[in-house]
């Protein structure tokens, strides 16, 4: 007879735990918009500063060469979108996993983020490469146990979007 295994995350310290990384996470992504900073993010300095020169990187310490054409050939002469763009992401990353709204998408936005930075900056002088491979691993956390449902945002939304019913509703319960 094979006992049915006790649901991830069921006891309150896990939850409790749970909700601490995940917004311990969120609170990264919010911390590391401070040296972003806009409207030009480094970019009108010499020598470049702040976000412009970490995407030169990119290109100067490649890490993988399709990523390093990218930087140089389309992301560099559009700075200012990427930039804006990267803003914007890093700062719903932290705001919704703050909150724990839709936590699983978030959790994926923050694993093609995370994928971006590395390509950027992991051959970078002086960088720590462990602490990508920890923002993978705690994303794939979160991921995996859609960490909003724990003490979040999701928690108290799942049962309205299940009970609604409906494209959108499905897409919610997916995302969180």
């Amino acid at each position: 007879m094979n006992p049915v295994p006790e649901p991830l995350g069921s006891s309150r310290l896990s939850r409790v735990l749970l909700a601490v990384c995940r917004v311990t996470v969120g609170l990264l992504w919010i911390q590391n918009l401070s040296w972003k900073n806009p409207p030009h993010f480094g970019n009108n300095t010499d020598p470049p500063r702040d976000l412009y020169a970490w995407t030169l990187n990119g290109v100067e310490h490649e890490v993988f060469a399709p990523w390093a054409w990218l930087v140089e050939h389309l992301i560099i002469p559009n700075f200012s979108v990427f930039a804006w763009g990267a803003f914007a992401i890093e700062a719903c990353l932290g705001a919704f996993l703050l909150v724990g709204l839709a936590t699983r998408l978030w959790a994926v936005v923050g694993l093609v983020q995370t994928t971006a930075i590395t390509f950027s900056v992991l051959n970078t002088p002086h960088e720590w490469f462990w602490s990508y491979f920890l923002m993978y691993a705690v994303h794939l956390a979160l991921l995996a146990t859609a960490a909003g449902r724990a003490y979040g945002v999701d928690s108290a939304l799942r049962p309205v979007w299940r009970q609604r019913g409906g494209r959108w509703s499905r897409v919610l319960l997916a995302a969180s």
